[in-house]
């Protein structure tokens, strides 16, 4: 099965049919739409074809497709959630056990390979814990706060070219300048001193973007525009973060009034 679904047009049909009340048309497109999205979901195709035999057996198999689209969603979101919270605390085996849970009980193919991806990913960076040594598949800051817990548990940082480059890479993403890094890259003390910096402003600013987001948008939402932009520039008075800078500049611009038409 590819990377990529779309169930744009099969959540439109049973908004349409399920939820407003509109009467199944089984038409050649729909009968199509209906034995595809069965597929996607590991629904069986006999059955699927069978189904399409009446209205009534075609709408309750358009009800188990929705089904199981939202519930492994759901699933699949809530074991994201679970999986990150546990990486924060570098529980990497209680986080991969999260993972291998979903896959004893998702059997839409889609979801499974998001769960296996992750999966994947928690394996390799359970060895980048356990040796030290950097995995070529993975992103940055995952690895670097990963090298960070060894750290914290007592390994002493490995000053390899690989590691030397990844501080490199990541230390401008934390607002670090190029002479403040090869400052510190003079010495395993410093590069690990360094390396907490990087790991601890990006910890900062997504807890600061994520709490002011929240607070804009309830103000948003009760009406006071003014309250919601000074969530944002709150922010941007104190954040480092490149990344973090945009996306809340970004924000406060989405809550300007749209200029007047000429």
């Amino acid at each position: 099965m590819s990377d990529e679904v779309n169930w744009d047009r099969i959540r439109a049909l049973a908004q349409r049919v399920l939820t407003q009340g509109e009467p199944l048309e089984l038409s050649v497109e729909t009968r199509a739409l209906l034995i595809q999205s069965a597929q996607e979901v590991a629904l069986d195709t006999q059955d699927a074809e069978d189904a399409l035999r009446s209205v009534p057996t075609a709408t309750s198999l358009l009800g188990e497709i929705r089904q199981r689209i939202r519930e492994g969603a759901n699933r699949l979101s809530e074991a994201e959630d679970q999986v990150e919270e546990l990486q924060e605390k570098g529980s990497l085996s209680e986080a991969q056990h999260v993972l291998r849970d979903l896959l004893a009980v998702e059997h839409v193919p889609f979801y499974r390979q998001q769960a296996r991806r992750l999966l994947d990913d928690l394996t390799k960076l359970a060895e980048v814990l356990a040796t030290g040594r950097l995995h070529p598949d993975l992103h940055d800051r995952q690895q670097l706060a990963t090298l960070s817990l060894r750290i914290q548990r007592g390994h002493s940082l490995e000053l390899t070219e690989d590691v030397r480059a990844l501080l490199r890479r990541t230390a401008p993403t934390a607002a670090i300048t190029d002479a403040e890094t090869e400052e510190a890259l003079k010495s395993r003390e410093g590069a690990e001193a360094l390396m907490d910096v990087i790991v601890s402003r990006f910890r900062e600013a997504q807890s600061r973007f994520l709490h002011a987001m929240y607070r804009m948008t309830s103000l948003r939402d009760e009406g006071d525009l003014e309250g919601a932009r000074q969530q944002l520039r709150a922010v941007l008075a104190v954040e480092l973060v490149p990344r973090y800078r945009q996306m809340a500049a970004e924000q406060l611009r989405g809550l300007d009034p749209p200029a007047p038409q000429s």
